[in-house]
């Protein structure tokens, strides 16, 4: 009997299924659409596939777990918040994303988070599964007395769904090393275990040495293997970024290491453009001026004269050779994808997870623009995590200059796998194409080792 799968053309009914599930939730149809139309065409002749409902069964989450977190503030008022955890696939290994803490948080958002983490999970090589999860709880302006509070009570929750070989949470927006320690902290006063339970934890308690820079580093490390490919460098080129945390100001930092100059960072309020560039003692101030004084960029340029303030603009207007958006999901519309490329823009890598609209990724396909996806670009994040949790496991340290070594090979060999699935011999890599297949294939091959489960 054929399978209602059997042809590309019902990608449209494949999707108009997902929507039906998933009302309202368009940041995960999004994510499930951007992967759907390429992995169609994959598995078109593959029948084995279609007769498994591999697809199908990847974009319906393992579980969601959504439970209460009451807290209260410093003015002794009681607050509410709520939680998540989506564990959307362990067919790899245990699932394994980051934790957010911003008031967008929901679950829309988190299961596109859990949904492209399992292919860029699968992309590293790493025996890990896709997870994210997270809470509407904003840590902006809160005292540490607060933020500790909320996390140990998100915790007591929490600490029931994950485990070291189950699901291995990490950081990401609104959730740093303070976040991290308190929730780690409260784990192990829970279980009365000392185990590898998160990563992105301070070196005095089992974190990684490369853990901050990885995502950022990762990002560049991809672009400047696309560059490569094309046999241009990163060097004398100019870059715009957005964002200004550890993501963005980390790109910003190798990006000047390699010889590059970079005119923009960013916040939620504006963006700053100098031209003069951002160099690494800049860089350092603005590191300071969040993680310490966790102030805004239009600071920027009281103390740096050579720059503009942009408010409540992106800086993707800005002439560049290089783009590398580490904000937030949707940040890169398509006039702006438009926008770069008549600014004669090569490469843009995605620092942040989904940043660029499905029109605005076609706009760079259709101009043959180098644009390297979230879910392979910024991978070197996850990946250091995974390189933690082994650390953890055989309670060993590796020092920076062996990690970073494994994180340079790591991102070549994602590099190497999407050009694999995605070189269209034409000249052109489609990289969206093939981290998509690359990913799926992995997981997919093990889903169906497993049987219908």
């Amino acid at each position: 009997m054929a399978s209602v799968y059997d042809r590309h053309v019902d990608l449209n009914q494949f999707m108009e299924g997902v929507k039906k599930r998933n009302p309202g939730q368009t940041e995960f149809i999004q994510a499930v659409q951007e992967v759907a139309q390429d992995i169609y065409e994959f598995i078109e002749d593959k029948e084995e596939y279609h007769e498994a409902q591999i697809l199908r069964r990847i974009a319906e989450p393992d579980r969601v777990v959504s439970f209460r977190v009451c807290w209260e503030d410093d003015n002794h008022n009681i607050r509410v918040q709520r939680g998540f955890r989506i564990q959307n696939n362990n067919a790899i290994g245990p699932y394994k994303g980051g934790i957010r803490f911003h008031p967008s948080v929901n679950e829309s958002v988190l299961k596109f988070l859990a949904f492209e983490q399992t292919f860029k999970n699968s992309l590293t090589g790493l025996p890990m599964g896709g997870g994210k999860g997270g809470a509407n709880f904003n840590p902006r302006g809160k005292s540490d007395a607060e933020v500790m509070r909320f996390c140990q009570s998100f915790m007591t929750e929490l600490y029931r769904h994950i485990g070291p070989d189950t699901d291995v949470p990490a950081g990401d927006i609104g959730v740093g090393g303070r976040e991290i320690g308190y929730m780690f902290g409260q784990y192990k006063r829970i279980t009365n275990r000392w185990e590898g339970v998160l990563t992105g934890k301070g070196q005095e308690y089992g974190g990684s040495q490369m853990r901050p820079e990885a995502t950022g580093y990762g990002a560049v490390y991809f672009l400047q293997n696309m560059l490569k490919h094309k046999g241009e460098d990163v060097e004398g080129k100019t870059a715009v970024i957005s964002g200004s945390g550890n993501v963005a100001t980390h790109a910003a930092e190798m990006i000047t290491k390699l010889g590059g100059k970079v005119l923009t960072l960013s916040d939620s309020g504006g963006f700053i453009h100098d031209p003069d560039g951002i160099d690494q003692e800049k860089i350092d101030w603005i590191k300071h001026l969040k993680n310490v004084k966790r102030g805004r960029i239009s600071e920027y340029v009281d103390e740096f004269k050579s720059a503009e303030y942009h408010e409540d603009a992106r800086p993707w207007s800005v002439k560049c050779d290089l783009a590398l958006p580490c904000a937030t999901q949707n940040e890169l519309s398509a006039d702006e994808a438009k926008a770069l490329v008549d600014n004669g823009v090569q490469g843009v890598s995605e620092g942040a997870n989904m940043p660029t609209t499905l029109e605005g990724v076609k706009v760079f396909h259709d101009a043959k623009i180098m644009y390297g996806p979230g879910k392979a670009a910024n991978a070197g994040g996850v990946a250091v995590s995974g390189l933690e949790m082994s650390q953890n496991s055989e309670r060993i340290s590796w020092n920076h200059e062996r990690l970073g070594e494994m994180l340079t090979d790591l991102m070549k060999g994602i590099h190497e796998k999407c050009v694999e699935y995605g070189d269209n011999g034409d000249g052109y890599v489609d990289y969206v194409k093939g981290a998509n297949i690359a990913g799926f294939k992995k997981v997919a091959d093990a889903m169906l080792a497993f049987g219908v489960v």
